[in-house]
């Protein structure tokens, strides 16, 4: 039976026994109405109120009381809040076979009050009570006040617990971690929640519940920690205290995505074409919306927007992509993934990827990551990293990489290019293998698959006339018309020439 409605069962406290119910928490402060007994419900208001008198502008005041209502209520039977383990949108589970629930110590060891240590012991109680054996009535389904309890089919998975103050079980600053476990090979994940005693008077004492596994609480809520209070009546009069708090909680699949990577190849070298495949499946009990894979590609690859393509249950669908970087964001818009998907109905991507000289230095290891939501409690859920390993084999440019450099006119003999100093085109260099270099019209030369090594450049006089080594008055080294680089594989290296032009001999008079 349910309370008539919330401000009735405010007022209504007569059983005196502790009571912490639920899993995990929509606050709902009730409390117990005990069996056939009659209780008188009177209400009156009081209120006043002031006037300007018309002839002598003095204010008045009056002030009065209303009738008394008053009405009796005979209960018949007990109104217990107590807490539900539900499916991960709220829904009844189909069967709690093997459920538990369990309140217990925190470890000790653990500074993050995260780990359990030894289950609370509860006061013992009993149903139906034997009068004058001390021990208390318990309170359906947990009538002996177990710890844990195992949850049954009859009781669609609710559940109670009782807590004794005389015991400092609700004591300020009591923690406790409140663990959901489910059955072996259970498709649902374990789920605790750590509750913590806070101020607390004659009447209330306030808690705060929050999520241990970064999940909302309940179905209905997305917050992952909530303050409450629970409302008890006054221990010194009826010693063990009715102290009523309901936790409704959900348990959802242990993996409710999943996603899986493959390769067309399990080597390539720089130069090749990889074709990637991304298999995404819906393993919770709602349709996922507002999928998004997140692909971050090796070190040396380049993403080819154009190559995209998608199919779900064997039909194409769009799928919308970006990049930054090596950072592949793929957005599943406006598609919705059906539950438990069949291998028909997975969502399936591919795209292709060229490997560079740089993927020679790279691990060839790519990380995928996929986000969605549930289409029942808007809830997310995500799934990954999948990791694919490529093996990148040299090739014909592995021990190849990259010259650059100019030829300048160096103004201030630094050594250096600064703005207003001018490069010299059709300048040549030649290499120390003799092949030989041309600049552009600015400066300007690179040479490409260049064999890696200590290489050198020498820049050809004959080529700039009008021109000589520009002395650096930084760097000895680099008073010579030779340059000495050492170039690693798949790298990058530079040789810049500075000239300055030939002074004039001043003619004789």
């Amino acid at each position: 039976m349910q309370p008539p409605n919330r401000f009735f069962n405010y007022w209504l406290r007569p059983i005196a026994t502790a009571l912490l119910a639920g899993a995990v928490l929509e606050t709902l402060l009730t409390g117990l109405i005990q069996v056939g007994v009659a209780i008188e419900i009177t209400n009156q208001a009081t209120y006043s109120y002031e006037f300007n008198n018309d002839k002598s502008d003095i204010k008045q005041s009056i002030q009065t009381t209303t009738n008394k209502l008053s009405t009796s209520v005979i209960t018949t039977d007990l109104i217990d809040p107590l807490g539900k383990i539900t499916g991960c949108a709220g829904e009844i589970l189909p069967d709690y076979t093997g459920f538990s629930i369990g309140l217990y110590e925190p470890n000790s060891q653990d500074l993050t009050t995260t780990e359990i240590a030894e289950p609370v012991s509860l006061t013992r109680t009993e149903s139906p009570d034997i009068a004058n054996n001390n021990i208390s009535r318990g309170l359906e389904p947990n009538t002996e006040n177990s710890n844990p309890f195992f949850l049954t089919n009859g009781k669609e998975g609710t559940y109670n617990f009782l807590l004794d103050p005389q015991r400092g079980q609700l004591d300020r600053g009591k923690t406790y971690i409140l663990l959901i476990h489910p059955p072996d090979k259970s498709i649902y994940d374990e789920r605790r929640i750590k509750l913590t005693i806070g101020e607390r008077d004659e009447r209330v004492v306030a808690y705060t519940a929050t999520s241990l596994d970064g999940k909302p609480i309940s179905a209905t809520d997305n917050r992952t920690s909530i303050n409450g209070t629970i409302d008890i009546e006054n221990a010194e009069r009826i010693g063990l205290v009715l102290a009523v708090l309901d936790l409704d909680t959900s348990v959802c699949q242990a993996q409710e995505v999943q996603v899986v990577k493959t390769g067309d190849r399990a080597t390539a070298e720089p130069g090749d074409t990889v074709i990637y495949r991304l298999s995404v499946k819906n393993l919770s009990s709602s349709p996922l919306k507002n999928i998004v894979v997140t692909d971050t590609l090796p070190l040396g690859f380049t993403f080819i927007p154009k190559s995209v393509r998608a199919e779900l249950g064997k039909s194409p669908v769009a799928i919308a992509s970006s990049h930054d970087g090596r950072t592949i964001s793929l957005r599943a818009e406006g598609i919705e993934l059906p539950s438990n998907a069949t291998n028909e109905q997975v969502l399936n991507i591919a795209y292709a990827a060229v490997l560079t000289a740089d993927a020679v230095r790279g691990t060839g290891e790519n990380l995928a990551n996929v986000t969605g939501q549930r289409i029942d409690n808007n809830q997310t859920v995500k799934d990954g990293p999948a990791v694919h390993r490529l093996r990148i084999n040299p090739g014909i440019l592995s021990d190849c990489g990259t010259l650059i450099g100019r030829v300048f006119v160096d103004k201030n003999f630094d050594g250096e290019q600064q703005p207003g100093e001018p490069g010299v085109p059709n300048a040549v260099i030649f290499m120390d293998d003799g092949n030989r270099i041309t600049t552009d019209i600015q400066g300007l030369f690179s040479v490409a698959n260049v064999i890696s090594g200590y290489r050198t450049g020498v820049l050809d006089f004959s080529s700039v006339p009008g021109y000589t080594l520009a002395p650096n008055r930084r760097f000895i080294e680099r008073n010579s018309q030779s340059r000495l680089v050492h170039l690693e594989p798949g790298g990058m290296a530079r040789m810049n020439f500075a000239v300055t032009p030939i002074a004039k001999e001043a003619k004789p008079k």
